[in-house]
């Protein structure tokens, strides 16, 4: 077993412009080392504009320097218009690969679409796939590589799969000794923490840990939560560094510059997507194959709502579920999305109300109770289907939430 490595986490300036780093501002709590360096109560700091890690150039070029780099990137990560790649190819940056997560590292690829390797034909650089059966990478794969930079935007589900590749990335350094480099992004859906807690037998790519389905956490918090938790295979801890975001808190409103995936088209979709996912596991469509991907839901047979749209196969949805059927159901695109927002956790009234009105209940979860692993445990399927209502149901994930909680407090880089 190789030898656990602390873990360094670079907590910058929040408020103040170009600032430096001193010994006398370091305060170490734990295996976690944090920058302080906030104004004092006499001189308050103006507001400044938020800025992600990929844009905190000045704090991890010095990293890269002399380095040969792998990029777990996709279409996210990005500091404007010009992609990461892109970037640090023009600084000089020694990029040996590029590595693609679930849909592909220009973010086209439906979803569960296999993802082959290939090498990308705007830079030259190979592109190796972490998804399907290749979700870690190997030695050979990280054999001419020193450090891994990752930087990809999430939306805070568990069952939001670039966690997961975030967790066989970690893995793999962890194995090989190479370094870990997230540069952090803020999480759309960070304000709130809710669902069920993963139970053990409901481990997958969709649900590696045991979390809520809302974790409340951006990838980078996230990251130390799998290193100080004990995640990794044999309990290892990869040698990690994360470039925090600044000026941001979770309560920060943020919306997405680039669409996160093909079915997540706007801000609206991306706060219900938690709560509307859950369809998934079920003969219903949450839109793909239309322009309302995650902002409607429906089925032929539903006798609910006045709303009808016909899935098509397209760009992002080569196969939609009820492809070429019209379904009738509800849209949400008429809803603001800070109405969704405020309500600061999961929406079971959706999917209660289309269980309850569909003629074939025995039908409505997929035989392959998919439904389970999006929620992390058959409990939810079997409430629904015993007639609890929501209250009940959201009553059963209480004591797992407390507890969380007070693990998620301690990897907490903001407020």
């Amino acid at each position: 077993m190789l030898t656990k490595i602390k873990t360094f986490v670079l907590l910058l300036a929040f408020w103040q412009q170009g600032c430096t780093f001193s010994p006398e501002a370091t305060a170490t709590t734990g295996n976690t080392e944090t920058v302080e360096n906030q104004p004092t109560a006499e001189e308050e700091a103006p507001l400044a504009a938020l800025q992600v890690g990929a844009e905190r150039m000045e704090n991890y070029l010095p990293l890269l320097e002399g380095k040969r780099l792998g990029l777990v990137v996709n279409q996210t990560s990005s500091l404007g218009n010009v992609h990461l790649v892109d970037t640090l190819l023009s600084k000089g940056m020694d990029i040996k690969a590029v590595f693609a997560p679930e849909h592909g590292f220009r973010g086209e690829a439906d979803a569960g679409e296999k993802i082959v390797d290939a090498r990308d034909p705007q830079t030259g650089l190979p592109i190796i796939s972490l998804y399907g059966k290749h979700k870690e990478p190997s030695a050979t794969d990280l054999a001419d590589i020193d450090l891994i930079l990752f930087d990809i935007q999430d939306v805070g589900a568990r069952f939001y799969t670039y966690i997961s590749t975030l967790h066989y990335v970690m893995q793999a350094a962890a194995k090989y000794n190479k370094q870990v480099l997230v540069l952090d992004r803020p999480n759309p859906n960070g304000h709130y923490v809710d669902g069920p807690i993963r139970t053990a037998d409901y481990k997958s790519f969709v649900g590696m840990h045991p979390i809520p389905v809302v974790h409340g956490m951006t990838v980078g918090e996230y990251a130390q939560m799998i290193n100080g938790e004990g995640w990794l295979d044999g309990e290892q801890e990869a040698q990690l560094v994360v470039i925090p975001c600044s000026n941001y808190t979770h309560e920060t409103v943020y919306e997405l510059p680039i669409r996160p995936s093909p079915n997540l088209p706007n801000t609206r979709s991306i706060y219900l997507y938690p709560s509307l996912c859950f369809f998934e596991g079920t003969v219903f469509s949450v839109g793909r194959g239309t322009n309302m991907q995650f902002q409607v839901y429906g089925h032929p047979e539903f006798t609910q709502g006045d709303h009808y749209f016909t899935p098509r196969s397209g760009p992002g949805a080569k196969y939609p579920k009820l492809e070429g059927k019209r379904c009738r159901g509800v849209d949400f695109t008429t809803i603001a999305p800070t109405t969704i927002r405020t309500e600061a956790g999961l929406n079971l009234s959706h999917l209660l109300h289309a269980y309850h009105n569909y003629p074939n209940q025995k039908d409505f979860f997929l035989a392959n109770n998919f439904i389970d692993k999006l929620a992390g445990t058959d409990q939810l399927r079997k409430q629904i289907i015993d007639g609890w209502d929501e209250a009940q149901i959201r009553a059963s994930w209480q004591e797992g939430l407390v507890s969380f909680r007070q693990i998620r407090k301690k990897y907490l880089l903001y407020n």
